[in-house]
């Protein structure tokens, strides 16, 4: 295999690190995914570690696509074996084999967040719930009820540890029995869910977890499988998910984690990034990789980055293990200095960054480079906080594209495909058969529209019961229109009537 990239000196030493844990702490840009990658190919070439020897888990389903794909240009001879995927869809392959050693059964059905909620309601009063079930409002608690029973999972407590906890409290009478009743109520949820052969996302872990502590011989035989794992994105990992890296790694510790703390960025969905300062104390003879060579960005970004992260001292890796993690570039280039616009209202700030705009896309004498509106971007943490610099550059008659995923929902042409799918789903959803009779593509004028409506009111159908009946046979002096609008209609009724045979029964 013909090797034409170029490494640096640091990530050669990941790279090529033998056996024992081993940490690599990536700064943004630096080639993380690079050096994974990498590594896995020397493991399978220069080690002969079979491909099915090799467990490497990442955070997000994204990310596992990528890494199979370069691994897959990296072995062109295959890797069909390996295993490159989630935590979740790793524990989910786990328990689908296994998951009959600890009495649950592997056809077990995953449940979405909205399906669980839908489960939670469905059995609302076998909780038992009081404080947690107001009677103005019974279902008004459901989802953060899920939320923090999930958060429980991730934490790896579990409900026999969360029920001994809460009947040990001591203190305000009324908080100790709110706790009681989350503790029994969390240890009823899992007891249903077992009952109905379901399970949440967050179970996926918690019960690979407990399959591996009751069933020694069966996490055996995975830590004898996985010569070498890689967890990928470690910082984002949360305690539930360290604790199955740690039983996998077992005696050899054969642990490649690769992450940043200071990328961390799903704290708020239980990621610890306590795992990474950890990892070194809990692996006492782990070796330490600094990626500090950065590919992406120029020297401004960089400093004006590293200067910014300082505020979160004392509680980054960089002062826990003593280890130089400020970025340099690669590139060359240092970079137009960047500018710190402040406002005391968000409004405010939309209207500078709109005069900022204004300004480079004006050319003059003091700068004579002229941006077009395309050169520039506006990048907001979430879709929710651009509707003031949206209402702004739409008063300022500035051209630009949203291209956040909510505003998917609001193209037209998508909203005429949920219209059409819920007509599918229930024919007799007249509001959404009105939305599909008014799309350009049938070519129906108001009129006909109207006469449909007025045909349903008058004979108590739904619109689409209206249509069928307008295109039957008819008296001429009871009801007469063109055969053209007939066939139209006809044509609307036929397509419908195809697409609904084609709807699973499931």
């Amino acid at each position: 295999m013909k090797d034409d990239k170029i490494l640096n000196q640091e990530q050669l030493s990941a790279i090529h690190h033998g056996d024992g844990p081993l940490l690599i702490i990536a700064g943004a840009g630096t080639g993380k995914t690079t050096v994974v990658t990498e590594r896995i190919k020397y493991l399978i070439s220069q080690k002969n570690i079979a491909p099915s020897e090799i467990l490497a888990l990442t955070f997000t389903d994204k990310a596992a696509r990528e890494m199979e794909e370069r691994v897959d240009i990296a072995m062109p001879y295959g890797y069909t074996q390996m295993w490159i995927s989630t935590f979740h869809a790793f524990c989910d392959r786990v328990l689908r084999a296994d998951a009959f050693h600890i009495g649950l059964n592997p056809g077990y059905k995953l449940a979405t967040e909205s399906e669980s909620v839908f489960f939670l309601r469905q059995n609302i009063f076998k909780l038992n719930l009081e404080y947690f079930r107001p009677l103005g409002n019974p279902t008004k608690f459901l989802q953060g009820l899920l939320q923090h029973f999930s958060r429980l999972k991730d934490e790896d407590v579990s409900p026999e540890e969360y029920l001994t906890w809460a009947q040990k409290q001591k203190g305000d009478p009324q908080e100790t029995k709110k706790t009681l009743e989350l503790a029994q109520a969390y240890k009823t949820y899992e007891e249903l869910k077992v009952k109905e052969n379901i399970m949440d996302f967050s179970d996926l872990t918690s019960n690979t977890l407990m399959l591996f502590r009751q069933r020694p011989n069966v996490l055996a035989i995975y830590q004898n499988q996985f010569k070498y794992m890689l967890v990928d994105e470690f910082q984002d990992t949360n305690f539930a998910q360290n604790e199955l890296a740690k039983l996998l790694a077992g005696k050899k510790q054969n642990i490649t984690v690769v992450g940043d703390d200071d990328q961390a960025i799903y704290r708020w969905r239980g990621a610890a990034v306590s795992n990474m300062i950890q990892f070194r104390q809990f692996y006492k003879n782990a070796k330490i990789v600094t990626l500090t060579k950065n590919y992406r960005s120029t020297k401004q970004v960089l400093e004006k980055s590293y200067r910014l992260i300082q505020n979160n001292n004392p509680d980054r890796l960089e002062v826990k293990e003593n280890v130089n993690k400020k970025l340099t570039s690669e590139r060359k280039v240092k970079g137009t200095d960047a500018v710190f616009l402040f406002a005391n209202r968000v409004e405010d700030e939309a209207e500078k960054v709109v005069e900022k705009i204004k300004e480079l896309t004006i050319s003059h004498k003091l700068s004579p480079i002229r941006y077009d509106y395309k050169d520039i971007a506006i990048l907001l943490r979430a879709n929710d906080h651009a509707q003031p610099f949206v209402r702004a550059l739409e008063r300022h008659g500035i051209p630009f594209q949203f291209l956040g995923p909510g505003r998917l929902f609001h193209r037209e042409e998508i909203k005429d495909l949920i219209a059409y799918l819920k007509v599918l789903y229930n024919y007799e959803d007249s509001a959404s058969m009105y939305r599909v009779l008014n799309m350009p593509i049938f070519k129906l004028e108001a009129r006909d529209v109207a006469m449909l409506l007025n045909l349903s009111k008058k004979k108590n159908l739904s619109l689409f019961e209206a249509m069928e009946d307008f295109v039957k046979p008819q008296d001429e002096e009871e009801f007469f229109e063109s055969n053209a609008l007939r066939e139209k209609i006809k044509t609307i009724t036929d397509m419908i009537g195809r697409h609904l045979k084609r709807v699973s029964k499931d």
